[in-house]
């Protein structure tokens, strides 16, 4: 069998697990003969999630589809690559849109399953929703590795594949700007209203913008996330492959497929871990979840080096990939020291609230900056060994070492917000204490998963976008920037400066999209009687239809934003001035991205600290300038940081793209 076929077929594979997973999912039998009430109640406030998430994908779906087929277009009529390029740019974009799609259905039809079963079992409703998230991360794998797979077997050239990396990444950018502006708007006006004003509980049924908040945890963290990480999975194949063309002449032909290998590899490993997960009867779920991941890990180390003995003589690629490995790891575990609610220094920034939410605030940017140093470090280190053993090769199989388990390190990031779906759950339709109590360290620990995915997508974004840096920098034929010279300074300078304006859109468009949710749920309070009382329902119609509004308008401006940039840069002042540009917006949209998810996540811990009963619990006034704090860190973790690890890839792929044109 050809080398080239065995990732096509392990894609697949990918595909039927992650098919019949959520065929299981969606036919799953709930019983209802102690309360079919409480049952039905359940499934009618999900599907109010469920609906308004599908509205918001296909309202969104809808705009890009025009963009996508203009720009499609515009490749086959003015790329030297013809129908080629535009053809793999299109199924870039489908793909990445059908993965999006896939992971949201599932994870709102999985909510209801998994609140349900709290009633009973904290492991059977652990497994309900990792098994939502195993359906998103096994579709992004999947896709990703069929799609590059199936490119290169028509066209054995990986430079016509940046198409497909070029497609993802623009259905990523809009989906991770328009959902995250969606989710944190939603969950901003309710938090503000709902939990400082009104003092009533996160979730509460009485407050109007609480099913656009469950919505905004799908479009968002789901459908944003598997986005995202579907483009720096197929772009940091891609750019391997095209480096893999130079190093024939050292390693064979196999170089350019064996990034494709190393992922089926990946996705295999990723299978026996999911597995592991789902045979554990008992334990803690952080134990449970941790256990399945190390397992995937141990597994991808052994199946690697057997393919790497097999296909090469030298132990150096193998190396490589476990320094990958290894830096994915630490940067997961820096994340998690920086904003898990059991680390001292997220107590500190509880403790931080009792004297207000100015303090709370300033220590949380303070932890948010210090946070930078061991991630910066190790990547920095990560490079550099890479680089020492196998040149600019080794840091692309590095990077595609760090994204190899994509397929369960995803899983457990998808599952937490259908965990935080199901506590929702609980609380509108009253499923008991145990079921909110289960539900609730089931949050806990999807917050902790969610923070950790957080910096593991900005780390690979960083060596994903590096790469990428690197195969431009080859497609122009540039060997050296000169920093002295008045052009490159300017595009480093304004490469330095587009996160920041970028992030600025971002921010804005949460604060004015959540201050409409502030004004129609004060409105409702106010005019609707007996909502307080709980005996009139809330219109929870029109906090979703502001958000949806409000999110899909202001996502255009940042979206354009990242587009024309590069191209800007690239005709007005050149390849050189390009290349300054890239490494500028790298740079700072790399520290960036890790001061806001991680300021963000250690704030919304720190809030559920105090939410466990701590420094007087729920309603206290520590407790209200916590949640300050974490309205703050919300648009920080979720909507403008995550939007920032698609930036920096999209402008670098869009230069790749230009190429032959400068």
């Amino acid at each position: 069998m050809k080398q080239e076929i065995i990732p096509i077929l392990i894609g697949l594979f990918a595909l039927v697990f992650a098919g019949f997973t959520a065929w299981r999912i969606k036919n799953k039998k709930l019983e209802e003969k102690e309360s079919p009430q409480a049952l039905a109640r359940t499934k009618e406030i999900a599907s109010f999630v469920h609906q308004g998430a599908l509205t918001f994908l296909f309202k969104e779906y809808k705009i890009l589809a025009s963009f996508i087929l203009l720009i499609t277009i515009l490749l086959w009529v003015l790329s030297p690559a013809g129908f080629k390029i535009a053809l793999a740019f299109f199924f870039g974009s489908v793909f990445s849109a059908l993965a999006g799609f896939i992971g949201l259905f599932i994870a709102t039809i999985a909510n209801l399953s998994t609140a349900w079963l709290a009633r009973n079992s904290l492991i059977k409703s652990l497994k309900m929703a990792f098994s939502s998230g195993s359906v998103m991360a096994m579709s992004v794998v999947g896709l990703g590795l069929f799609g590059v797979g199936i490119l290169y077997l028509l066209f054995k050239d990986p430079q016509i594949i940046y198409g497909f990396g070029f497609g993802a990444s623009l259905i990523a950018l809009f989906a991770r700007v328009g959902g995250g502006i969606y989710t944190k708007a939603a969950d901003v006006g309710a938090d503000l209203v709902g939990k400082v004003e009104k003092g009533i509980p996160e979730d509460d049924p009485r407050n109007p913008a609480v099913i656009a908040d469950n919505v905004g945890d799908n479009v968002g963290d789901v459908a944003g996330m598997g986005a995202d990480l579907f483009e720096s999975y197929v772009d940091c194949l891609i750019a391997a492959m095209v480096l893999g063309v130079g190093m024939t002449a050292a390693l064979g032909k196999q170089a350019i497929v064996f990034p494709l290998l190393l992922a089926g590899i990946g996705i295999l490993a990723s299978l026996i871990g999911i597995l592991a997960i789902n045979l554990r009867k008992r334990g803690e779920p952080a134990n449970i979840l941790n256990f399945g991941i190390w397992v995937a890990a141990i597994s991808m180390i052994i199946g690697s080096y057997f393919l790497i003995d097999y296909l090469f003589d030298t132990i150096h690629l193998f190396v490589v990939l476990l320094i990958g490995l290894i830096t994915g790891l630490i940067i997961g575990l820096a994340t998690e020291y920086f904003t898990s609610s059991k680390s001292g220094i997220v107590k500190g920034l509880a403790y931080a609230a009792k004297t207000g939410a100015a303090t709370n605030i300033i220590n949380g940017l303070s932890l948010g900056f210090f946070s930078t140093l061991i991630p910066m470090l190790i990547v920095c280190l990560s490079i550099y060994l890479s680089y020492l053993l196998i040149g600019l090769y080794g840091i692309a199989i590095s990077a595609v070492g760090m994204l190899s388990t994509l397929g369960i390190t995803l899983a457990a990031d998808c599952y937490g917000p259908v965990a935080d779906n199901a506590g929702g759950l609980c609380e509108m339709a009253n499923l008991g204490d145990k079921a909110k109590e289960r539900t609730a360290k089931l949050d806990a620990l999807g917050n902790t998963t969610a923070a950790i995915g957080k910096g593991f997508a900005i780390g690979s974004a960083a060596l994903t976008a590096l790469v990428l840096l690197i195969s431009f920098t080859q497609a122009v034929n540039l060997s050296m920037v000169n920093l002295i010279q008045p052009k490159v300074i300017i595009g480093l300078f304004i490469g330095a400066l587009l996160p920041f304006i970028f992030s600025a859109f971002s921010l804005k468009a949460v604060g004015k999209a959540a201050s409409q949710i502030v004004e129609e749920v004060r409105r409702q309070f106010k005019e609707i009687k007996g909502l307080m009382e709980g005996e009139t329902k809330p219109d929870y119609k029109n906090c979703i239809n502001i958000s949806t509004e409000a999110a899909l308008k202001q996502m255009i401006c940042p979206g354009l934003i990242a587009v024309f940039s590069p191209l800007i840069i690239g005709f007005l002042l050149g390849t050189e001035a390009l290349g300054s540009f890239l490494i500028g917006s790298l740079t700072t949209g790399f520290l960036l991205a890790l001061i806001m998810a991680n300021s963000g996540g250690a704030w919304d811990n720190a809030k559920k600290f105090i939410e466990a009963g701590n420094l007087g619990g729920k309603g206290s006034e520590v407790h209200k300038a916590a949640v300050v704090g974490d309205t703050v860190g919300d648009p920080f973790k979720d909507t403008a940081g995550p939007s920032l690890n698609i930036l920096i890839k999209l402008m670098a792929i869009i230069s790749l793209i230009i190429a032959p044109f400068l």
